[in-house]
């Protein structure tokens, strides 16, 4: 892979490393140490893995609504759209509620410590499923589902599951007031470490010849769910151009994988104009792999 057309395009945008796989071969170049950073919402897709560990042991359905899940911590009187909800509705952005809720500069200030209690407290306008609106809280939300049903914290869910096969060691994720993993943001990774979760992704859950994360569960989370004004959402994946999919941190932590050029390009950075890499990093670097 040359680097030197991203390398020019990129300088001064905050581009910290990259990472490409294609065709089983390895490229990488880095601004920076590859040490572990904050990958922020990149964090949601190994929520949406740890659901698909948790559906296949039978810990939850997608199909269960969140008033029966939550029962302890519900409004006194739930709305209609709030009884409609479904652990599906959590993966997918359409939850129902028009207001983007835990996010990074509410949850500084936030005076209420149950942020579940919270979250479901803030109104359901719309009919769970009808209408896209980015928020935290439905990662959130999944991933204290998990954590309540195997009786541990996400890392520790993980770790067995995914982390150790993917030579992910011990790392940290932001937490609650009450101690529960906050799914949607705040896990810290290195640039490799989570271009190792997108090549588990492009190789349909397998790892080393061994089937970690169901096939079905990787095609169903990762093909588009729900429109949302672009190419499509699955479950806490983002869907691309060319049939690919990326998991999205902010300020362009991204592992995108591309099935259709048997690729991942992962990347880290403290970027600000991610529309502006993103046209680069298609005209400089997809354009190279092969179709």
């Amino acid at each position: 892979m040359d680097f030197r057309q991203f390398i020019e395009d990129t300088e001064g945008l905050g581009v910290l490393g990259i990472r490409v796989t294609a065709e089983d071969e390895e490229s990488e170049w880095l601004f920076e140490p590859d040490i572990r950073r904050n990958v922020y919402s990149a964090g949601k897709s190994f929520v949406s893995a740890a659901v698909g560990f948790a559906v296949e042991e039978g810990l939850l359905s997608l199909e269960e609504k969140l008033t029966d899940v939550f029962a302890g911590v519900l409004p006194e009187e739930p709305s209609e759209n709030l009884k409609k909800a479904t652990v599906r509705d959590t993966l997918t952005m359409c939850l129902g509620q028009r207001r983007a809720c835990l996010m990074a500069e509410e949850r500084t200030c936030l005076k209420e410590k149950d942020w579940v209690r919270y979250a479901l407290a803030q109104p359901f306008e719309d009919a769970p499923g009808t209408r896209f609106v980015y928020s935290n809280v439905g990662a959130y939300l999944a991933g204290v589902l998990i954590q309540e049903r195997a009786g541990c914290d996400l890392l520790t869910y993980l770790e067995p599951r995914l982390l150790e096969p993917l030579e992910i060691g011990k790392t940290v994720w932001e937490v609650d007031p009450l101690g529960r993993t906050f799914g949607a943001s705040g896990l810290f990774l290195s640039l490799r470490e989570l271009h190792r979760f997108g090549m588990l992704y492009l190789q349909k859950g397998q790892w080393n010849g061994r089937q970690i994360l169901p096939k079905g569960w990787v095609e169903e989370s990762t093909r588009k769910q729900v429109d949302n004004g672009k190419e499509g959402y699955g479950y806490l994946f983002w869907r691309e151009r060319e049939n690919a999919y990326l998991a999205d941190g902010k300020f362009c932590q991204w592992t995108l994988v591309l099935p259709d050029r048997n690729a991942v390009i992962s990347l880290t950075g403290e970027v600000r104009d991610h529309k502006n890499l993103k046209k680069i990093l298609y005209r400089d670097i997809v354009s190279q792999l092969k179709t």
